[in-house]
């Protein structure tokens, strides 16, 4: 197997584990809702997660990288844990404003924002077919979501989309920052110390002795978003560390995919049916999944045959 394959199969793999992590992660969030507050909920796994991975990198002797780092490393480190919890803030921020169908929708420019800033900051190549195909990814997420237009009319729409787009951004931010401290720290080092320092930051707004009353299975929900911010960031940023950025923002724009299907197989189930509804999606909707499909696919296979003519060269 040639290099150039290996390094695409390793970003498959990754993404595809953040995806399907990431489009898990509403349900449960939808779940925890009646025991937890979400800016606690998020507290403790950020808290669970830099625990784990602190004592995991401590360990494996990995945390004598953080001695190496210079000051321009530390400030990147520090913003990218401050986009971070901006990113997360303002989306349930905007969950005032907007249903949570149309939050979703309008955080969808997050992998856009992403290319964008690959292609300025990073350097990373997109041609006219890639831009195309986000186009297309783009089109068939308005019309997945075609149903969730007609929910509102509410004048305060404008305001919510207006800070879930704050929040993609800043997602993206961190993304692009994360990348760019890969010369200089492992994928968990980064994020352990992202995690710890949003712990310390958020504590101060949080309620941790209303997690003193969940019941068994609100601990088996908690736990489980605590592990889903483990693996799902984790495998995000292999990704980032194996692909381009063009290429991980079409993987990611399948996450509302992910979301939509995962909760349907709850709903044909009867798992959780006090809380988990189905989105009753119509033959439109799902040419609008389609769309999404096939472009993300696309642009791999586009990005793919780039490094083979580039390895050619």
């Amino acid at each position: 197997m040639t290099a150039s394959r290996t390094l695409f199969m390793y970003g498959l793999f990754f993404s595809s584990v953040a995806v399907l992590f990431w489009g898990m992660l509403p349900i449960a969030l939808k779940l925890s809702t009646g025991f937890s507050d979400p800016i606690t909920l998020t507290w403790l796994r950020f808290a669970v997660a830099a625990l784990i991975l602190g004592a995991w990198q401590w360990k494996r002797g990995k945390l004598q990288q953080f001695k190496g780092l210079t000051r321009r490393n530390w400030v990147y480190l520090l913003a990218a844990g401050s986009f971070l919890i901006v990113n997360y803030t303002c989306f349930v921020w905007s969950l005032r404003f907007l249903l949570p169908g149309s939050a979703q929708l309008s955080f969808q420019t997050a992998p856009i924002f992403l290319t964008l800033g690959g292609l300025f900051f990073l350097k990373d190549k997109i041609n006219w077919q890639q831009c195309v195909c986000f186009a297309l990814i783009a089109l068939g997420i308005l019309i997945f979501f075609h149903p969730v237009f007609e929910q509102t009319n509410q004048a305060s729409i404008w305001l919510g989309f207006a800070i879930v787009q704050l929040s993609a951004a800043a997602w993206s931010m961190y993304a692009l920052l994360q990348k760019s401290l890969f010369s200089r720290l492992d994928p968990s080092n980064i994020l352990f110390a992202i995690y710890l320092y949003a712990t310390f930051i958020m504590l101060p707004f949080t309620s941790p002795s209303s997690l003193l009353d969940m019941s068994t299975q609100d601990s088996m929900i908690a736990l489980f978003c605590c592990i889903n911010t483990l693996i799902a960031y984790g495998s995000f940023a292999q990704a980032m560390r194996y692909w381009q950025t063009v290429q991980v923002s079409a993987s990611v724009a399948l996450t509302p995919i992910a979301a939509f299907i995962l909760t349907e197989i709850c709903v044909a189930n009867s798992w959780w049916s006090d809380s988990i509804s189905s989105s009753h999606a119509d033959y439109l909707s799902l040419l609008g999944m389609f769309i999404v499909i096939v472009s993300a696919i696309a642009i791999q296979l586009i990005s793919v045959s780039m490094q083979r003519k580039g390895s050619a060269l």
